[in-house]
């Protein structure tokens, strides 16, 4: 295959070829929209001038290093949550961004605090997903000491010590899913709901949304015991045909977090799909299916490009200013999927 030229390259970027050489040589100032545009390109068809060309359009810029921590590495959720993040970073015109993004190997406090320690050493700013113990708030205490801005992501922690909470009001996530039930059960019954951990404050805010809900607007329900699953599919599979079994007049279940896959796979297996209301969060691969086949009612999901994009407004802000320029909570509108708009 021949190598690309620079007409191809001004082809491929919208742009004329004195603009690409303009960028290239750095003979007159090209808009920074303009010159990453034809970076993109460059990366793009794999023209030979690339490194030349990051290096015009970043030179000037500040660079900044920053970490997170993630969960559940195989999840197709934070996969996503993971490319988003890294889009995100490039498409950031203020600041070139390294990111480090990494995993707990447990959900143990010792292991997230190895992890939040390890990334603060290397990083200037940090941002987590995890449970809220106070050995985490004490690790982030630790960092906010060292001048390093920590946000917490999807749910809170370390609340009065971290810089900010980034992601959807859960507690309006719960309410949501009750609605969702209430208005959509053939008759009240039993309705029930998962959490990961209690841990989890995000879980527990949703859990208290859908209890407020039925207590306030739909008393007629039932809504029996939580249940922990662990976010793993595994088990609430099996809690899920326990509760099946246990409750027959059930009409609604809700999965707070993780591990809907298990309650989708068994509510396919018991051929309750339609007749008793499933609502879950994030649009997945088995969501998404579940929605298909009228087995999943609804899923609210995170809306993770414009969480990823805040956040590195609100990171790098935090690093050039000594503060977050939204202290506290930045709520961010949650997404509703149905089976008619997949």
């Amino acid at each position: 295959m021949r190598r690309p030229t620079i007409s191809d390259l001004a082809r491929a970027s919208g742009v004329s070829v004195a603009t690409v050489d303009r960028v290239l040589n750095a003979r007159h100032r090209v808009r920074e929209e303009t010159a990453r545009r034809v970076y993109d390109a460059a990366q793009a068809i794999g023209y030979h001038a690339v490194g030349l060309i990051k290096q015009r359009v970043f030179e000037d810029l500040p660079q900044y290093r920053l970490a997170f921590l993630l969960q559940k590495p195989m999840q197709p959720f934070y996969q996503s949550f993971v490319r988003e993040i890294e889009t995100a970073a490039r498409a950031l015109t203020s600041a070139r961004v390294q990111t480090q993004i990494d995993f707990p190997s447990a959900a143990t406090p010792a292991a997230i605090v190895e992890k939040i320690k390890a990334l603060g050493a290397r990083n200037q700013a940090v941002a987590l997903v995890g449970p809220d113990y106070p050995a985490v708030t004490t690790a982030v205490e630790e960092l906010k000491e060292r001048g390093i801005p920590v946000f917490s992501l999807l749910s809170d922690l370390a609340t009065g010590v971290r810089d900010a909470y980034v992601g959807v009001n859960n507690r309006k996530v719960g309410r949501t899913a009750a609605w969702t039930i209430a208005r959509t059960a053939h008759k009240p019954g039993k309705v029930a709901c998962f959490v990961g951990s209690h841990r989890f404050h995000g879980h527990e805010l949703r859990e208290i949304g859908f209890r407020s809900y039925f207590r306030e607007n739909a008393p007629d329900f039932d809504v029996v015991d939580t249940l922990i699953n662990l976010e793993t599919a595994e088990i609430t599979h099996e809690a899920t045909l326990t509760l099946l079994q246990k409750h027959p007049d059930l009409v609604g279940l809700y999965v707070c977090g993780g591990g809907m896959e298990g309650a989708i796979s068994a509510f396919r297996e018991e051929g309750v799909g339609g007749k008793i209301v499933l609502v879950v969060n994030e649009l997945t691969p088995d969501s998404k299916a579940g929605l298909a086949d009228d087995i999943v009612a609804m899923a609210i999901g995170t809306p993770l490009p414009s969480l990823c994009k805040e956040l590195m407004v609100l990171m790098t802000g935090a690093i050039e200013n000594g503060e977050t320029a939204v202290p506290g909570q930045l709520f961010l509108p949650f997404d509703i999927h149905i089976s008619e708009n997949i």
